[in-house]
């Protein structure tokens, strides 16, 4: 079981840290009672692996509860949990902008100065950032690099396979998907529809995945289709894109545009990637043949 406390200044962006460590799996709790923690951990270790990583943003909103954090910090360790420490920081006149920017009272000084707060906050903290594993100094982030230096530390395995790929087939005359990144037209190519004996039939019907793919324009198209998708994918994981729509349409999403997004779905899936397909125009009682 992997534990992470986000810990921090106020401002430095212990709320973004928290929505990007979600993304990457884990069972996030904002300010927990210290005091509570060690429960919390045995808790989750008895999840029967249900849950594997935690993080939690422990500050100095909890008050009078705050100081309790160390105790359980030596009880953690005393109880076996071994657990890591994430500790946010930014310079004051970082931080005195941000809550300026975003008209948010500094919890230590709610009737003073926003840098008297500060103050007393880095005297309140400074026991716990010498206890840091790692610091992230926050100044000169966005929160899209935020996110990035976080991923880099606590992404496991392969960057470009952890993005989630959803390929969807829908048909035009329905409306395209509002959730899609990417949208590939098939309209151009033949048209099963047109066909007696496989119109009441759809591409997960092995006979018109058959007619589909059975022209020069088809097989390029796969072709070119499959490349585009492996150049795109690494740069959408650079930019700290955790998921990916790929919607294919045809004019009604029942023949092209399945067979084509079902070939896709198949050669993502051998490639490693974390993907699934869904056919969204195609009636729930229609039974693949």
């Amino acid at each position: 079981m992997k534990l992470v406390i986000i810990t921090g200044l106020s401002g430095a962006g212990k709320s973004q840290a928290m929505k990007c460590m979600e993304d990457l799996g884990f069972y996030c709790v904002d300010n927990l009672p210290p005091v509570l923690i060690p429960k919390f951990a045995e808790l989750c270790f008895n999840s029967n692996g249900e849950i594997q990583k935690i993080a939690l943003v422990i500050d100095i909103r909890g008050g009078k509860f705050f100081d309790d954090l160390f105790d359980s910090l030596e009880n953690l360790k005393s109880s076996g949990y071994k657990y890591e420490i994430l500790f946010l920081d930014a310079s004051d006149e970082t931080l005195i902008k941000r809550f300026k920017e975003t008209r948010r009272i500094h919890p230590l000084s709610p009737k003073g100065r926003i840098i008297d707060g500060i103050n007393a906050e880095r005297k309140k903290l400074d026991k716990l950032r010498d206890k840091a594993d790692k610091i992230i100094d926050t100044t000169n982030m966005t929160p899209g690099q935020l996110k990035k230096e976080i991923r880099k530390i606590y992404l496991d395995g392969s960057e470009t396979n952890d993005i989630l790929i959803s390929v969807l087939s829908f048909g035009f005359k329905h409306g395209i998907p509002l959730d899609a990144d990417l949208v590939f037209d098939v309209r151009f190519l033949p048209n099963p529809h047109y066909i007696e004996n496989l119109r009441d039939f759809t591409g997960n019907d092995e006979k018109v995945r058959k007619y589909v793919m059975n022209w020069p324009e088809s097989i390029e198209f796969v072709k070119r289709l499959n490349e585009m998708i492996d150049f795109l994918i690494p740069f959408y994981v650079r930019e700290g894109k955790m998921q990916l729509v790929i919607a294919i349409g045809c004019t009604g999403g029942k023949h092209r545009s399945v067979t084509v997004a079902n070939i896709l779905y198949e050669y993502l899936k051998k490639k490693g990637h974390k993907v699934s397909v869904n056919h969204r125009d195609i009636p729930a009682d229609v039974v693949k043949g």
